[in-house]
């Protein structure tokens, strides 16, 4: 199988839409196994959507190596050819001596040459001097080719390929010519978000791609040979219990992981639409996921079949786990920027307000004895919102923060009962049996 990494000079190059219009076309082929670096929930839905393969965040903040390549290679099976799409650009990490976290060190750990995409907007020499700075800095990456975004026309083309040729040693893989329709479109969290089904959405991308080599992309990528059988990374139960998870545009940041974990940990899923209309469903455990409950204020808040099942499912101590955006409908109300408060479920005694920008930020958090479904663990996950918490009364934590900022002065997970309510989005194989805590709880 081969396998490619397609990162930027920076971010805002355009790795996203020339990523997903490349998997489209590829899938039209093959089956193609897309990967996202670092902790992205909305880039993964267009790679999804792209090849009809759920994509798969790879981050080594919240897995170490090991899990990195057991879950790509868990992945992969059935593919293929795999594309990772890189996070900022090539060399950003967790700081600016050490390439942890970054893509260059996603690429070195699968084995995979890289593929730079330039936004060559303005340049003619200066790409030579970018793409010969990139490949001097690490000798241990291998820059095998580049894409070339924002190319104004013939004439700008010619000089590109003719400095790039006479000063480096690397293969123009493709130009994408400028476009200003075929583009992803943005929301405050990033590129608005989009549905499995939303393959429609996509295949303009397609267009903004037909200037790429396929087949010198393949060339140029790696035999991910390395990549045999492997055994499930997820911890095994056979708890028989029901659980069921929100999902559409106001709850759709799950990390794939969290979701194959309970599966694996014997619960049957049910997934159900609150801005549809949907009742809340009959379960034993409820995961409430973060998206965009603010822009769906007023649907949620007249479900209140929903709203009402959440609070007396919490009330009965049936286990609930909310992460952002459900810890804001776990809220007694949620106040959008315009002022206008919409009652939620009032499981706390608090209200989410729409405030300014918070992350994104790694977090690693370790319990309390408070915390009704994580017992004595250290979590990695990350955070990135824009609302505050103002909690009343006197609030009981289920997490002490290490790494990042939480709800207030480093505390994360209003508890109360078994529902927990957090910022912080968890990672299930940051830690060893993520579920065993909760499998207790709800049995």
């Amino acid at each position: 199988m081969k396998g490619v990494v397609i990162a930027g000079i920076g971010s805002g190059v355009g790795k996203t839409s020339v990523v997903t219009g490349l998997l489209s076309s590829l899938s039209h082929k093959m089956k193609v196994q897309a990967f996202k670096v670092g902790p992205d929930f909305i880039d993964p839905m267009y790679h999804t959507a792209a090849t009809g393969r759920q994509s798969r965040n790879l981050d080594t903040f919240l897995m170490d190596r090991d899990t990195v390549r057991n879950v790509a290679a868990y992945a992969c099976k059935g593919a293929d050819m795999c594309i990772v799409e890189g996070v900022r650009g090539l060399y950003e990490g967790l700081s600016g001596t050490t390439d942890e976290c970054s893509t260059a060190e996603m690429a070195k750990i699968l084995g995979f040459p890289v593929v730079l995409v330039i936004n060559a907007r303005s340049l003619t020499r200066s790409a030579a001097a970018v793409i010969n700075g990139f490949k001097s800095f690490d000798p241990e990456v291998d820059i095998r080719g580049v894409i070339l975004n924002n190319v104004s026309g013939p004439q700008h083309e010619g000089k590109l390929r003719e400095a790039i040729e006479r000063y480096t040693d690397t293969e123009i893989v493709g130009i994408v010519r400028h476009s200003g329709d075929a583009v992803i479109h943005q929301r405050h969290l990033g590129l608005k978000t989009i549905t499995n089904e939303g393959t429609e959405e996509i295949r303009h991308l397609e267009t903004l791609v037909e200037d790429v080599d396929i087949d010198r992309l393949m060339d140029v990528s790696g035999d991910a040979d390395w990549m045999e059988e492997c055994p499930s990374p997820y911890t095994e139960h056979h708890s028989g219990l029901r659980a069921a998870v929100p999902m559409d545009d106001a709850y759709c940041f799950y990390y794939r992981e969290n979701i194959e974990c309970m599966e694996a940990a014997g619960m049957r899923v049910q997934y159900f639409s609150p801005v549809a209309g949907d009742d809340l469903p009959d379960a034993d455990v409820y995961y409430l996921g973060g998206g965009y409950p603010e822009l769906f204020t007023r649907e949620i808040s007249e479900n209140r079949a929903f709203l009402d099942g959440i609070k007396t499912a919490s009330d009965d101590g049936k286990v609930i786990l909310g992460e952002c955006g459900g810890l804001m409908t776990l809220c007694s109300s949620i106040t959008g920027k315009d002022g206008v408060k919409h009652p939620m479920s009032d499981v706390f005694e608090g209200d989410a307000v729409m405030s300014g920008r918070h992350g994104p930020s790694y977090v690693i958090a370790d319990t309390t004895p408070d915390n009704p479904l994580f017992r004595d663990k250290r979590l990695r996950g990350h955070e990135f919102h824009y609302s505050e918490i103002i909690t009343n009364g006197n609030p009981v934590f289920g997490f002490d923060v290490v790494r990042g900022t939480g709800i207030s002065g480093k505390k994360d997970g209003l508890t109360v009962r078994s529902t927990l309510g957090s910022y912080m989005h968890q990672h299930a194989l940051s830690t060893r049996d993520w579920l065993s805590g909760v499998i207790d709880r709800a049995g």
